[in-house]
């Protein structure tokens, strides 16, 4: 897949930044003709959702959803759900954004879209992502866009400058169950004095290293705030299996996006080349790959 690649260019002081602080805010980012089509993918997953009484594997519905008064937490794997979400995030501004960061080919891993209803959508507390679906490096990033104006009471998200280059925390309870944030002890101990909280018009990008710590405080005025999400890796970056959401992602991750991933990972400071990839096709044994060499 190839990502249109004029759109996403970004200057070398803005490329030294997202090293540099792990994010990136771009302001009115997205070009008025791709937000609209966006838009209206959203709003069509809020009609669908009038008639639903309960979350199904598609929509994550907030307490108090009705027919008449929707509430949506999260939309699951727009990508897959899509064809607007899909070609935006594989072959529009975001691939091509991700591939500028990345400096190459990407390996698209998953989206999402929270909504964050109006009048107390809920907040997202101060975590990490990378727990939540490691990979064989740091590289993953996410890329945001807010899909209506964004300002101060609206729960805009916040990220801690230059938080990705230090501790990477436990998110378990004290009891060993998964939270999915920060502990208080260890959130006692960071310096919120940074905070970046990253309001914006519609069509404004967020980006943001799997490392950063970030969160998000409750919606508190009257309209939602659709915030739509998609994660990349470089291609050479995969996501070790059988931890967190690895593996139940939709059926598009892994999908290399801007180029071809070779096969190549790099593991203790060595090169291996692996197989191809045959997790849908079946694998071949080594008695028949052998006998087709040429």
């Amino acid at each position: 897949m190839e990502p249109r690649k004029a759109e996403a260019v970004l200057s070398v002081e803005q490329m030294q930044k997202y090293q540099d602080d792990g994010f990136l805010h771009l302001n009115s980012f997205v070009p008025d003709d791709v937000l609209v089509g966006l838009q209206s993918a959203a709003a069509e997953f809020v009609e669908k959702s009038r008639g639903l009484k309960q979350s199904d594997k598609t929509l994550d519905l907030e307490p108090g959803h009705s027919a008449s008064s929707p509430r949506i937490r999260r939309l699951n794997s727009p990508v897959d759900n899509h064809d607007a979400f899909r070609g935006f995030a594989l072959e529009g501004l975001a691939a091509g954004l991700a591939c500028s960061i990345l400096e190459g080919p990407v390996r698209y891993h998953h989206s999402k879209l929270n909504y964050k209803w109006s009048d107390g959508g809920e907040e997202v507390k101060w975590h990490q992502d990378i727990q939540f679906w490691p990979h064989t490096d740091f590289s993953p990033l996410t890329i945001g866009v807010y899909l209506d104006d964004v300002d101060d009471s609206m729960g805009p998200m916040g990220v801690i400058p230059s938080s990705h280059k230090g501790t990477l925390y436990n998110q378990y309870s004290k009891d060993g169950q998964w939270v999915g944030s920060i502990n208080a002890e260890d959130v006692g101990k960071i310096d919120f004095s940074e905070v970046a909280w990253l309001t914006g018009p519609a069509g404004s990008v967020t980006v943001h290293n799997c490392c950063m710590v970030h969160g998000s405080l409750p919606n508190n005025s009257p309209k939602p705030r659709p915030l739509l999400l998609q994660t990349y890796s470089r291609a050479d970056s995969y996501p070790i299996s059988h931890i967190g959401a690895n593996g139940v992602t939709g059926r598009l991750s892994g999908a290399v996006v801007g180029g071809d991933s070779g096969q190549s990972i790099v593991i203790e400071g060595r090169t291996v080349l692996g197989a191809p990839d045959w997790s849908r096709s079946g694998a071949p044994t080594i008695f028949g790959s052998q006998q087709d060499e040429v």
